[in-house]
C-alpha cells in the first residue's frame, strides 16, 4: 500500500485548521479581555469619604483615561467579529461531504443487508430514474455514488474489495492531507507568499521583540530607570548619614522627571512665569545648589513641586497641577527603590566591598518620606491633619489647656460627645465623613517572638547563632476604639516611634517560646519524676483517715493499718517495674476516686499542651510555605485625597541596633496585611557573650503617626566548646585575617554595659 502526500484541493482541511486555531485564541481572549464593569458594593460606597478632596480625586481618575470607552468598544467589536467568523467556519465545515466517508452501498441504495440481486437491480432502476443527470430532478454527484454502490454489490470483485478494504476499487494509497490550500504553493503566487513571510517574520517580529527588549533593559523590576538606581547608589554611598531634606533633593533628581529620559514629561511655556513665583513661596529649597544633577532645572522643578505638595500649596490646575499629579504619583515607587539601594549598600558594607556603612537614620528618612508624600504633609505637622476638614485653625481645639490630643489613636479613644465637641465647627455631614475616615484607619497589634530555630533550646541564644524574630501583625479598623472604654487601649506612641510603657508596667522582655514536641521529656522517665509523684501522693495517703475518726478498738486499728500498708508495698513494686509514677495505684482508701480524678486532669492538661505545640508547629510550617508564595499587593485602600491615584496600605518591618546605628535585617515590605500577617526576620547573633538590646520597627508607608517599635534584649551565651572547636567550622583564611579583622562589623554591636542608656 503506497503513501501519498497532497495539499488540500477542496479546502476542507484548511477550514478545520482555521477553526481550531481561531477557537484556541478566541476563547481565552474573551475570558480575559472582555470589558467588565465593576459592580460597586452599596455598602462600600456608603463608607467612602465625601470630602471635597476625595470627590475631586474620583472625578479626576474617572476622566484621566478618556480613551478607555472607545478602547472597550473596539475590544468588544473585535471579539464579537471573531465569534461570528468562528460560527461561519463551523457551519462551512459541517457542510463538507467527502465521497469516501462512511461509504455504505446498502444505505445508498436503500436496501437491507443481504438483499438479493433482483432487489438490488430494482432499487437501482428506481433511484436512477430520479437521480440521472438528464432528468429534471437529476444530480450528477449522487448518481455517481449510486452507480458505484450498484457496481459494488453486483460485481463479485468489487463486492469482495468493499467487504475486505471498505473500497470497491480495492486498496488505495494512504493519503496524508496538508491543511493548506493548494494556491499557496502555486508558482504564480510564490512571490506574494514569500513577501508576506518576509514581512511578518523578518521585519515585524524583530522590530516588536527589539522594541520590547530595548525598553525592558532600561528599567528595574519595579519599573524604575536603571540610571535612576545608579544615581541613588552614588549619593547614598557618598553620604553615610543623610537628612530628610537631602533625601527629597535626591528624589527630585530622579531621571523619571527629566524629559530627555522620559517622554511623558510635559513642559509648558507658562513654567517660565509660574515656576519662579512658586520658588519664592518655598523656603529652604536650596535651588542654588550646583551639584549635578541636583542643580539641573528639571531637578529643581521636581523638588519645588514636592515641597509645594508637602506644604499643601494650591497650584494652577491647567499647568503645574498636572505636573504635580505625575511627579507625586511616581514618588512611592522611587522611594521604595531608595530603600532597596540603601539596604544593598549596607549588605555590601558588611561583606567589606564598600568601606562606608550608611546609618540607620538614612534608611529611616527614606521611609518617613513615603507617608509624607502620600498624605501631602510635613513630618513635623500634626497627624490629625490627615483627617478631612481638619486644618491649622482646628488644631487649637485639640491642643487646649484641658487636653492635649496629639495622635489619631488618642482622638479615637475619646467619647463620642468629646469628639463632637472638639469638631463643633463642622456640620453633621462633615463630622460623619471625619469619623468614616478615622474608623477605617489601621489599628495594628504588633507582636514579636524571638527564638533560635532548629536548636535544642530555642529560647537560649548563643554567640553566632541564627536568631529568628517572628513578627505578627494583626490589623483592625480603628473604629474598635470609638467611645468604648472596655477596649484594650491603643499603644501610646512617642514622637520617635517608641511604644511608651504605661505606669507600673514591666519592661519589655523577650517572649518565651514553648518547647518543641520532639524535645519534651517522656511521661514516665527518670527518677526526678518518681520523686515528684511521691511528694504529691504522700499527703493524700496520710490524709485518708483523720485521727478523730479512728476506731476505739486497738485491734481494729491495727488491722486497718495492715490493710493500708499492703497497697503501699504493692505500689512501690509496681513503680520499680513499670517506671511510671503518674499511673500509680497507691490510694486504695476512701479518697481513691478523688486521686484518680486528679490524674485524669493532669493527663488532659499534658495532652492539651502537646496539642498546642503541634498546632504551633503546624502554624509555623504554614507561615513558611505562605512566605514562599507570590506577594499580594492588595490590602486596604488609603485615604489620601492629595495623592493622585488609589493607594494600598503597605508597611515596612526590620530590626536595628540603635546604639551602633546599624541595620540588622533588610526592611521587609509588607504588602498584603488584610487581617493578619506573619513575617520571619533573621539575623546573626553577636560573636561575643553579653546582653544586647535591639529594636524591632514597624513603619507605615501610607500614614503618619502609625509607626511602632519594640526593644528586645538578647542574653547571648557563649557557644558550646564542641561546636566552636569542630573541624568543619575552621576555615583556611581564619588565621591570616585575625580576630580583629574578622569581627570588624561585629564590634559595632554594643552591650548594655558598654554604653549608657540614651
Amino acid at each position: 500500500m503506497g503513501q501519498k502526500f497532497q495539499y488540500d484541493e477542496s479546502g476542507g482541511t484548511f477550514f478545520y485548521f482555521l477553526l481550531s486555531f481561531l477557537a484556541l485564541i478566541l476563547i481565552p481572549a474573551t475570558f480575559y479581555y472582555w470589558p467588565r464593569k465593576k459592580k460597586r458594593d452599596p455598602q462600600e460606597e456608603s463608607k467612602e469619604c465625601k470630602c471635597p478632596g476625595c470627590i475631586t480625586k474620583r472625578e479626576y481618575l474617572k476622566n484621566a483615561k478618556p480613551w478607555k470607552g472607545p478602547k472597550n468598544f473596539l475590544i468588544k467589536l473585535v471579539i464579537i467579529a471573531g465569534w461570528v467568523i468562528l460560527i461561519l467556519l463551523a457551519y462551512k465545515v459541517s457542510q463538507f461531504d467527502y465521497e469516501m466517508a462512511n461509504f455504505d452501498p446498502y444505505e445508498i441504495l436503500g436496501i437491507p443487508v443481504g438483499a438479493s440481486n433482483s432487489e438490488i437491480k430494482k432499487a437501482y432502476r428506481k433511484l436512477s430514474l430520479i437521480l440521472h443527470p438528464d432528468k429534471d430532478t437529476g444530480n450528477e454527484k449522487e448518481f455517481m455514488k449510486l452507480s458505484k454502490a450498484y457496481q459494488a454489490l453486483t460485481d463479485e470483485e468489487a463486492r469482495r474489495n468493499w467487504e475486505k478494504y471498505g473500497n470497491p476499487d480495492g486498496p488505495g494509497a494512504m493519503s496524508f492531507g496538508i491543511a493548506l490550500p493548494s494556491w499557496i504553493v502555486e508558482k504564480e503566487n510564490s512571490v506574494w507568499v514569500l513577501g508576506l513571510y518576509a514581512l511578518v517574520f523578518m521585519v515585524a517580529l524583530p522590530i516588536v521583540v527589539g522594541t520590547w527588549w530595548y525598553r525592558s533593559i532600561k528599567f528595574t523590576s519595579d519599573q524604575v530607570l536603571l540610571e535612576t538606581t545608579q544615581l541613588y547608589y552614588y549619593f547614598f554611598h557618598k553620604t553615610s548619614n543623610m537628612t530628610l531634606k537631602r533625601v527629597i533633593m535626591i528624589l527630585g533628581a530622579s531621571l523619571e522627571f527629566d524629559k530627555k529620559h522620559n517622554s511623558e514629561i510635559v513642559e509648558q511655556q507658562s513654567d517660565n512665569v509660574e515656576f519662579p513665583q512658586l520658588i519664592k513661596k518655598l523656603p529652604n529649597l536650596n535651588e542654588k545648589n550646583k551639584e549635578f544633577p541636583l542643580g539641573c532645572m528639571y531637578s529643581i522643578k521636581a523638588r519645588a513641586i514636592i515641597h509645594a505638595h508637602l506644604s499643601r500649596i494650591p497650584l494652577n490646575p491647567e499647568t503645574l497641577e498636572q505636573n504635580r499629579r505625575y511627579i507625586i504619583g511616581k514618588c512611592p515607587f522611587l522611594i521604595h527603590e531608595q530603600v532597596n539601594c540603601v539596604n544593598q549598600i549596607i549588605l555590601l558594607a558588611y561583606s567589606r566591598r564598600v568601606p562606608r556603612l550608611p546609618s540607620i537614620e538614612t534608611v529611616e528618612n527614606c521611609m518617613k518620606l513615603c507617608p509624607m508624600v502620600v498624605q501631602g504633609l510635613w513630618e513635623f505637622k500634626s497627624p490629625l491633619l490627615q483627617l478631612p476638614y481638619i486644618n491649622d485653625d482646628n488644631m487649637k481645639h485639640f491642643m487646649s489647656k484641658r487636653r492635649q490630643i496629639k495622635s489619631l489613636q488618642q482622638f479615637a479613644q475619646l467619647k463620642g460627645e468629646e469628639r463632637r465637641n472638639l469638631l463643633r465647627n463642622l456640620s453633621d455631614e462633615e463630622y460623619e465623613n471625619v469619623m468614616k475616615v478615622l474608623g477605617r484607619m489601621p489599628y495594628v497589634d504588633f507582636q514579636i517572638q524571638v527564638e533560635v530555630m532548629d536548636d535544642d533550646n530555642p529560647t537560649e541564644v548563643t554567640a553566632g547563632a541564627i536568631v529568628t524574630v517572628t513578627v505578627t501583625l494583626m490589623r483592625q479598623d480603628m473604629s474598635i476604639l470609638f467611645g468604648d472604654e472596655t477596649v484594650k487601649e491603643a499603644p501610646v506612641i512617642a514622637e520617635n516611634g517608641v511604644e511608651e510603657p504605661k505606669e507600673g508596667a514591666a519592661e519589655p522582655e523577650i517572649e518565651s517560646v514553648k518547647r518543641p514536641v520532639w524535645l519534651k521529656q517522656k511521661r514516665g522517665g527518670g527518677k526526678k519524676t518518681k520523686k515528684s509523684s511521691k511528694q504529691v501522693t504522700k499527703p493524700v495517703v496520710n490524709a485518708t483517715k483523720p485521727k478523730a475518726e479512728e476506731s476505739p478498738n486497738p485491734s481494729e486499728n491495727k488491722k486497718e493499718k495492715e490493710k493500708q500498708e499492703k497497697p503501699k508495698v504493692k505500689e512501690a513494686k509496681d513503680e520499680d517495674e513499670t517506671d511510671k509514677s503518674d499511673e500509680s495505684d497507691a490510694d486504695t482508701n476512701e479518697n481513691n476516686d478523688k486521686s484518680s480524678d486528679e490524674s485524669v486532669v493532669n493527663n488532659n492538661k499534658f495532652n492539651n499542651e502537646d496539642d498546642d505545640q503541634e498546632w504551633e508547629k503546624f502554624r509555623k510550617i504554614h507561615d513558611r510555605e505562605k512566605s514562599l508564595e507570590g506577594k499580594s499587593t492588595s490590602s486596604h485602600t488609603v485615604h489620601c485625597p492629595l495623592f493622585p491615584y488609589d493607594k494600598q496600605e503597605y508597611w515596612w518591618t526590620y530590626i536595628c541596633d540603635r546604639k551602633s546605628r546599624t541595620l540588622l535585617t533588610a526592611p521587609y515590605h509588607v504588602t498584603s496585611l488584610v487581617e493578619r500577617e506573619t513575617i520571619h526576620l533573621k539575623f546573626t547573633a553577636p560573636n561575643w557573650p553579653g546582653v544586647y538590646t535591639f529594636t524591632v520597627c514597624l513603619r507605615s508607608d501610607s500614614y503618619i503617626g502609625f509607626d511602632q517599635q519594640k526593644d528586645i534584649k538578647l542574653d547571648v551565651k557563649e557557644a558550646p566548646a564542641e561546636i566552636t572547636e569542630h573541624p568543619q567550622w575552621e576555615f583556611e583564611d581564619s588565621e591570616e585575617e585575625g580576630p580583629a579583622e574578622n569581627n570588624d562589623h561585629e564590634s559595632e554591636y554594643t552591650t548594655d554595659e558598654d554604653l549608657p542608656e540614651d
